[in-house]
């Protein structure tokens, strides 16, 4: 319980170096990035003469861990990233406002699956994305469309590959996204999602959000929140969470990883007290849960040992099911009857102690 009555004050990223590309350069919404850089402080910016980002490498893997994780990059982003592609059992669509992650936490969903250095890169081409938004409405399998989840509208999830508010200082992107998805007139129900492990909200708080975008806290045990370097304490991002809420958001919470170690029944009603005290006395509260056990593959393994060789984080694969993707991807989850266990444990606990949110998913 003593991590959750954490002091509510949020940590605000300040990277040693800023790079911004020829290409990204020419955009506008760089501007307002390099605005808010020099307001942070930061005195180190280097503007390249291509589009190649280079420099990032050091003697060593921890090395070039440390100064990847120290820069901000202000990019175009690539034609990939702009022809959005569906991420279930979040939402209809991925948008992305940035790639990478400030933040240290030891069971990274980040490693392995992104190419290079872990960088920060923030997209300049804001406008052009958010522009890009109007073609899928209406479209997508998660949300829209379903009998379950057709209420939404149609989803754009933009926290699958950042944490947009740990960097919103520097970039404004989350803020621009927000007001545009909440005044912008769609061709059908829209709502924009993110979720985040800080809890500097007050930048968002008097936006014209109109009630379409969700916002989720990440939030996790005490055990397992000590695996979260680099992040605001658990206690923090709830605070922020019940802002969001008394503004109107649509809220939620995001439970993971959830990782059954110690006392974990006991540390998770704890977390879960914590969030009923926060969001239930919010009129008019709109939450949803979103519970997501802890997982890892055997390339992110290698990657994450790599990055914190001394980590405690239990990643043994023989302690561990196999489940495989689509196109034969092997992921190491929980066995079955602890997930049996797990899931029944969280869905009384939820119930009981916060009745009125609605569970999206397990896995």
């Amino acid at each position: 319980m003593t991590a959750l009555l954490a002091s509510a004050r949020s940590r605000l990223w300040t990277p040693r170096h800023v790079v911004v590309t020829r290409s990204a350069g020419e955009r506008p919404h760089t501007a307002e990035i390099l605005r808010r850089v020099e307001a942070a402080g930061i005195d180190d910016v280097e503007f390249l003469r291509g589009d190649r980002i280079a420099g990032l490498r050091g003697a060593d893997e921890r090395a070039t861990y440390a100064r990847a994780k120290a820069t901000l990059a202000v990019v175009v982003s690539p034609p990939s990233k702009r022809k959005l592609q569906p991420i279930p059992p979040s939402a209809d669509w991925r948008v992305d406002l940035a790639e990478g992650c400030p933040a240290h936490c030891q069971y990274c969903y980040l490693a392995g699956s992104l190419a290079g250095p872990p960088v920060t890169r923030v997209y300049a081409d804001l406008d052009e994305i958010l522009a890009g938004l109007d073609a899928y409405v209406g479209t997508g399998q998660v949300t829209s469309g379903t009998d379950a989840r057709g209420h939404e509208g149609t989803t754009f999830e933009a926290s699958c590959y950042t944490d947009p508010l740990g960097i919103e200082h520097l970039t404004g992107s989350l803020a621009a996204t927000i007001g545009h998805v909440g005044t912008h007139e769609f061709a059908g129900p829209v709502q924009l999602r993110a979720t985040t492990k800080f809890g500097a909200v007050e930048p968002l708080l008097d936006l014209p959000h109109g009630g379409r975008t969700r916002i989720r806290a990440s939030v996790n045990s005490a055990s397992a929140a000590r695996f979260e370097g680099g992040t605001d304490p658990v206690a923090t991002r709830l605070a922020g969470l019940g802002r969001l809420a008394r503004a109107g958001y649509p809220v939620g919470l995001t439970i993971a990883p959830i990782m059954p170690s110690g006392d974990w029944r006991a540390e998770y009603g704890a977390l879960l007290d914590a969030a009923a005290a926060e969001l239930a006395p919010v009129p008019g509260l709109d939450l949803t849960v979103e519970c997501i056990t802890h997982r890892f593959t055997p390339n992110s393994k290698q990657v994450l040992e790599t990055w914190y060789p001394r980590t405690k984080l239990e990643m043994d694969p023989d302690a561990r099911s196999r489940k495989f993707g689509k196109f034969g991807a092997v992921k190491y989850v929980y066995p079955a009857a602890e997930m049996r266990e797990l899931r029944t444990w969280f869905e009384s606990a939820l119930s009981d102690r916060l009745p009125a949110a609605r569970t999206l998913y397990w896995t």
